[in-house]
C-alpha cells in the first residue's frame, strides 16, 4: 500500500513537472514576437531601369538593417501610376512600399482625368532617393552649338521644328515645353513609348532636339550622331561637368530635375516612417551605394519625410502651369 501510495504521488510529480514545462514553453513561445510581413517593395518602373536598379540597392540595404524580407516588384504600366496606386490602396502597416518619381507624384493629378489615388493625401513620402538633370540635345544636322545657337535657329525655324520626348506627360516632354516657353520659339511634339525610339528619331534627323536623361544619350553624343547642349538642373551637374546648366548658358531660373523617392500609404505609424527614413538616408550616404547610383546615372539626396513631402508640393505647383498650357491629357 506504501508502495502503492508513492508511486501515484511520483507520477502525480512527474504530470506536474511535464505540465510546468509545457506551460513554460507556452510563455516563451507567446514572448517571441510573430514574424514580420515581408516588405512589398514596388518599383514604379521596369526590371532593368535605373529606378530598378536603386530599388535593388535599397531593398539590399533593407534587409541587412530590419532583418526583414524585401521583396521587389516592377509595375511599370501607365507612367507609374499603377505601382502609385497600389502603393496608396495598400495597408498603412509598413510593409508595402515603393519608387515613385515625379511623374506619378507631380504631374499625375494634372494629367489624368480618373486619377485612383491623391498623391498629398493618399501617400506617405519617406525619403527623397535620386535626382538627375535632363540633357539638352540636338541631331548633328542641327547648326547649333549653344543654347543659345539652338533658340536663334529655332526663332529663325517658325512651324519646321519638332521635338521628341519619351513620353506624353513625361520629364522630357513638360522640360521641353517649359524650355520653349522661357526661349520663346515653338516645335511640334512627337512623343514616343520610351528612349530608344526617341532617341533613334532624333539621331536619324527626324526629330530635332529632346531633353533626355545623361544615361540614354551619352552613347549617341559619343558616337557623334547627336550633339550634347546643356543639362536642365540649375547650375552644372557633377558627373556632366563640361556641360553648362541651361541657365548659365542662356535662361536664367531656368532648371528642370528628375526625381523619385520612396513612398508608402497614408497612415502609416510614426516610428515605422522614421525607422525607414533614417535605414534609407543612411544607405545614401555611404559612398559604395553612391557609386553604384552614379554609374546609372543617379545622384543620391536623401533628407527627411518633411523635406520630401514639401518636394512634391512644389513640383505639382510648377508643373500644373506647364501642364495646363501643353493641353495634354492622358485618360
Amino acid at each position: 500500500m506504501t508502495d502503492d501510495r508513492h508511486g501515484r504521488r511520483s507520477a502525480r510529480a512527474a504530470a506536474a513537472l511535464a505540465a510546468a514545462a509545457l506551460l513554460g514553453l507556452g510563455a516563451r513561445a507567446q514572448a517571441q514576437p510573430a514574424a514580420a510581413k515581408p516588405i512589398r517593395f514596388i518599383m514604379a518602373a521596369p526590371a532593368g531601369s535605373s529606378i530598378d536598379v536603386l530599388g535593388r540597392v535599397l531593398a539590399e540595404r533593407m534587409r541587412e538593417a530590419l532583418g526583414e524580407t524585401v521583396v521587389v516588384e516592377n509595375l511599370p504600366a501607365a507612367g507609374g501610376t499603377v505601382a502609385t496606386a497600389t502603393i496608396a490602396r495598400a495597408a498603412p502597416d509598413g510593409s508595402t512600399l515603393g519608387i515613385a518619381f515625379n511623374g506619378p507624384l507631380a504631374f499625375a493629378p494634372y494629367l489624368y482625368a480618373r486619377l485612383a489615388y491623391d498623391p498629398l493625401r493618399d501617400l506617405q513620402p519617406i525619403v527623397l532617393t535620386t535626382s538627375q538633370p535632363n540633357v539638352l540635345a540636338v541631331s548633328a544636322g542641327v547648326p547649333a552649338k549653344t543654347v543659345r545657337d539652338l533658340i536663334e535657329y529655332a526663332r529663325s525655324q517658325p512651324g519646321r521644328l519638332n521635338y521628341a520626348s519619351v513620353g506624353n506627360g513625361s520629364s522630357s516632354h513638360l522640360t521641353m515645353e517649359l524650355f520653349k516657353s522661357l526661349a520663346g520659339f515653338d516645335a511640334a511634339h512627337v512623343p514616343f513609348n520610351g528612349s530608344p525610339p526617341a532617341l533613334n528619331a532624333l539621331a536619324s534627323g527626324d526629330a530635332q532636339m529632346i531633353f533626355a536623361v545623361p544615361t540614354a544619350i551619352a552613347p549617341l553624343a559619343q558616337a557623334g550622331k547627336v550633339r550634347m547642349l546643356a543639362v536642365s538642373s540649375a547650375g552644372r551637374w557633377r558627373l556632366l561637368p563640361e556641360l553648362p546648366s541651361v541657365a548659365e548658358a542662356a535662361l536664367p531660373g531656368f532648371e528642370s530635375f528628375a526625381w523619385n523617392g520612396v513612398i508608402g500609404p497614408a497612415g502609416m505609424a510614426p516610428e515605422r516612417i522614421a525607422t525607414l527614413n533614417r535605414v534609407l538616408d543612411r544607405a545614401l550616404r555611404e559612398p559604395s551605394v553612391k557609386t553604384r547610383l552614379n554609374a546609372s546615372g543617379l545622384e543620391p539626396v536623401g533628407g527627411t519625410p518633411g523635406e520630401f513631402a514639401a518636394l512634391i508640393r512644389a513640383e505639382a505647383q510648377k508643373w500644373a502651369p506647364v501642364i495646363g498650357r501643353t493641353g495634354v491629357k492622358i485618360d
